[in-house]
């Protein structure tokens, strides 16, 4: 390591970043980056399971290193975790140590590879006649050598080889899904699935993607699934098979005031959702274009006087009759299909719009936010739908624009 320290301060020195001209100088600078990192993570990983030997987190009352990570250099449990995992997997896998403390292995790599070197594993090996000094050069070789992706087929394999004929393992055992909700209410999350377990969770994904695929679509393949995601939320809720929540069929739940709900100036943070997110009035009024409405009457001291029946404002004989006339999505360009769409209210309910099938549309989720937003979409007498975008200009498509 410290020879490439001194090649990264030699570069400091003579090459800084702004006087960089040429591809090469870049590159060749992003490789020695990325070879001082990994040596810089090797050395963090040893000097973490020295600590760990020694038991050196007790001098500060913790428990162990992860806790020390966590606490005193403010490490994720993540991240924490994995160091002190792979400082274990180094000392079974000398070869890849070393390729590690040169910056030629990432510790990204060594965490693949440290599933081979638990004490289980190793001692079926060595009781099956396996050469693991032999594994350990492999596994250095295809790190260094070959695609990151590779590295974690042939750990895969290796693990495989040792128990063909074991037991199948509970797939319910590797599945985990953790939610994050953010203070203005939009979610993130990470999801861990097994093999079978995943092949179905994609399949599904990528349906949605393929069968939503408007004409001049510039969305990432990122937004893309993020879309598709909530689109199979979107049927499932519809469908109503799911199970019974707080004494009803889930669904989507929004509070707001009805002046908010009519004053296209209201703010944001006007309507709150059954599991407290805020959402602006503008949101509130197009899933209330297709939804349930309930009337409740709060008294000054805000106690419920009064709870109005709960109406659909468009009863199912009106959906049927627009889902026959427009068949899917009627934007410019997008083809939707009919059960992926709200139907919308033309002129909104709450400013006095009829709930009647002229004053309906179809809109998919992404064209029905973006009607609510400015974009303006308009029935032809010839039956023909036509769409603006906020500056008045007609959203025209191929045949349209040669005309």
């Amino acid at each position: 390591m410290p020879g490439l320290l001194r090649s990264f301060l030699d570069l400091l020195d003579a090459d800084a970043l702004e006087g960089l001209v040429t591809d090469d100088q870049v590159l060749d600078r992003t490789a020695v980056l990325v070879a001082v990192r990994n040596a810089a993570d090797a050395e963090l990983t040893r000097t973490v399971r020295k600590a760990e030997n020694m038991q050196a987190p007790e001098r500060d009352g913790t428990r162990s290193m992860r806790s020390w990570l966590r606490g005193h250099v403010r490490l994720s449990a993540r991240e924490a975790a994995r160091i002190v995992r792979n400082g274990r997997a180094l000392e079974q896998f000398p070869a890849v140590a070393k390729a590690f403390a040169e910056g030629a292995v990432t510790a990204e790599q060594v965490a693949v590879i440290a599933p081979a070197a638990a004490v289980d594993v190793l001692a079926e090996a060595v009781g099956q006649g396996i050469d693991v000094s032999a594994v350990d050069e492999l596994l250095a070789e295809v790190a260094t050598t070959q695609e990151h992706a590779v590295l974690g087929t042939v750990v895969q394999h290796f693990l495989a080889r040792l128990d063909p004929d074991g037991s199948e393992p509970d797939p319910t055992e590797r599945r985990a899904v953790s939610i994050s909700r953010h203070a203005d209410g939009s979610v993130s999350g990470r999801f861990e699935l097994d093999a079978v377990g995943g092949e179905k969770f994609c399949s599904v994904l990528e349906s949605m993607v393929q069968a939503d695929r408007p004409a001049g679509d510039l969305r990432t393949r990122s937004r893309q699934l993020g879309d598709a995601l909530v689109q199979w939320a979107d049927n499932t809720l519809a469908a109503g098979q799911l199970p019974i929540l707080r004494t009803v069929k889930p669904h989507v739940i929004v509070t707001i005031p009805l002046a908010d709900l009519v004053d296209l100036a209201a703010l944001p943070g006007a309507g709150s959702t059954g599991f407290g997110a805020e959402i602006s009035a503008a949101r509130a009024r197009m899933l209330a274009c297709d939804g349930n409405v309930t009337r409740i009457v709060i008294g000054p001291e805000g106690q419920p006087l009064e709870a109005g029946r709960t109406k659909r404002v468009f009863p199912p004989h009106l959906r049927r009759a627009v889902d026959v006339r427009d068949h899917h999505c009627v934007f410019a360009g997008c083809s939707a299909p009919s059960h992926w769409c709200d139907v919308h209210h033309l002129v909104h309910w709450a400013h006095g719009g009829e709930t009647d099938v002229d004053n309906a549309a179809l809109l998919c989720e992404r064209h029905h936010t973006k009607v609510h937003h400015g974009f303006r979409v308009e029935r032809q007498p010839d039956g023909r739908w036509r769409t603006w975008r906020p500056d008045g200009t007609e959203i025209l498509l191929g045949s349209a624009l040669l005309a």
